[in-house]
């Protein structure tokens, strides 16, 4: 019978444990199309999912890693062929569906995107669901009225992947971006991404009674959370609007209504996983074109498959910068 290699993280006792496999190709779950991974990326839920921390897996055995792109090998959908190049990110991969840390995956057509034409399959993973999800967040603060000419817009979690994803694209697009971060020491990275001031992520972080403060953000992208993201809400400008995509510094919001009802702002709450297939088509066509390919591949690096227990401990760290690409295939 047929093996393949893949990360299965099993539950014993009620802790879960991950370890590297060779499976049978019967074991796989069913869908409409076998795919040929070639690589995958390292996302902060990877992070928990390969370390055994909770909140990610729903589903025991699994496959973790919530990304995927690699080429078709088998199909019983009218709309994929063999040789066919796909990415997959997001839709239930590591959670409820086997993902991307294995030689082989299946899954049914409506996950699948086809590869953009401008990329590589290994850039296409660079980007995965933290450049996806950054895509969506400036995409949701274009439909609430935030322009290049509106003022400064923040990212927050600056240094990691979906932090700097979304500076790279918001910079060459016009905006100037204020770029927070508690890692000093990757300001001229950040720099080098087009943000055209650092922040040190204490000035955000630190908690305040204050219902409101002076006016400063036309927008922003946060993926810590917590009293950040209260710290960006107080001092948006009038109709200003903050995409929320993580909660790296936390779960809770210490937040009044003032902002919301005496400045108009918005709070919009991004989902990468959950995304019609018009809408991931869709997104991946703005990161064709916005993401300068040069920016990418100077945030990315490159890792095997065997070490990516040990890189999932280090961006739980907040210890990895920018993106990492997982290579699958041998």
């Amino acid at each position: 019978m047929p093996t393949f290699k893949a990360l299965l993280v099993t539950q014993e006792d009620g802790k879960a444990k991950a370890k590297f496999q060779q499976i049978d190709l019967t074991a796989l779950p069913p869908g409409e199309v076998l795919i040929r991974v070639h690589y995958s990326s390292l996302n902060y839920k990877d992070g928990l999912a390969v370390t055994g921390r909770p909140g990610v897996i729903r589903k025991f055995p699994m496959v973790p890693g919530i990304d995927l792109a690699g080429v078709v090998e088998e199909s019983s959908s009218s709309g994929w062929k063999p040789g066919d190049k796909v990415v997959v990110t997001g839709g239930g991969l590591s959670e409820t569906l086997w993902g991307g840390y294995a030689e082989l995956a299946r899954l049914n057509s409506n996950l699948l995107t086809p590869l953009p034409k401008n990329f590589k399959l290994s850039q296409a993973m660079a980007i995965g669901t933290a450049g996806f999800t950054a895509m969506q967040c400036i995409i949701a603060l274009e439909r609430h009225g935030v322009t290049a000419a509106s003022g400064d817009v923040v990212v927050t979690g600056a240094a990691g992947g979906v932090g700097s994803i979304a500076v790279a694209i918001l910079a060459k697009l016009g905006y100037r971006v204020v770029a927070s971060t508690g890692r000093a020491e990757l300001g001229d990275y950040l720099r080098s991404l087009g943000a055209a001031e650092i922040l040190e992520r204490s000035v955000l972080s630190a908690s305040s009674h204050k219902p409101m403060d002076t006016e400063r953000w036309a927008g922003a992208v946060d993926t810590v959370g917590a009293e950040t993201l209260a710290s960006v809400i107080r001092a948006l400008k009038i109709r200003g609007s903050v995409a929320a995509c993580g909660v790296a510094g936390g779960m809770a919001l210490n937040t009044t209504v003032f902002p919301f009802i005496l400045r108009g702002v918005n709070l919009l709450g991004i989902n990468s996983a959950v995304v019609t297939p018009q809408e991931r088509r869709e997104v991946w066509e703005r990161l064709s074109h916005d993401l300068p390919l040069s920016l990418l591949d100077r945030m990315t690096t490159e890792e095997p498959l065997d070490r990516i227990v040990e890189l999932g401990e280090q961006i739980l760290r907040g210890a990895i910068r920018g993106r990492t690409v997982i290579r699958i295939a041998t």
